[in-house]
């Protein structure tokens, strides 16, 4: 299990290693790198999704790795509590950014439509707390939509097991 502490609670996470191995391998990656701490979910979009680790309080880019392969195709489903890898509009363009599922976003799902995004996890505990990050006021900063007016803050991401 993994533990996101954000400044509004706990999100307990379960990782996909078996469906999503290249994902999770990343995700671990970067955790044990200490990436996540100290970003923020810097895209909010009520009844859709939260999105984070890659950027800083004031909006700021962290540095990555080189992209990963899309596991999309892998038969998970972007349902309500599920995470997926962020991707720009390059199918194979996912580094550290995730975002969590509000509600059910099926034409977020692997398709001939588009090739999806790539679900790696659920999480198994704290579904209040994304709730709630879900419903922060947010506005326009550093030329992006959706930012929360007040950071939301993952102060670290880790290993609960």
């Amino acid at each position: 299990m993994i533990t996101i502490v954000t400044n509004h609670g706990d999100i307990v996470v379960e990782l996909f290693e078996e469906t999503a191995p290249i994902s999770c391998a990343n995700f671990k990656q970067y955790l044990e790198e200490g990436h996540f701490t100290e970003t923020i979910f810097h895209r909010v979009i009520p009844n859709f999704m939260i999105q984070g680790g890659g950027m800083t309080a004031d909006m700021q880019s962290k540095s990555t790795r080189e992209p990963i392969k899309n596991e999309a195709d892998n038969g998970e489903q972007n349902l309500r509590g599920t995470l997926a890898m962020a991707r720009t509009g390059v199918v194979d363009s996912a580094t550290s950014q995730f975002f969590i599922n509000l509600r059910d976003n099926d034409f977020l799902n692997h398709s001939n439509r588009d090739f999806g995004y790539a679900v790696f996890a659920k999480v198994t505990d704290g579904m209040d707390v994304v709730d709630t990050i879900g419903a922060v006021a947010t506005g326009t900063s550093g030329g992006q939509q959706d930012v929360p007016t007040d950071p939301v803050v993952i102060q670290e991401i880790r290993i609960s097991e």
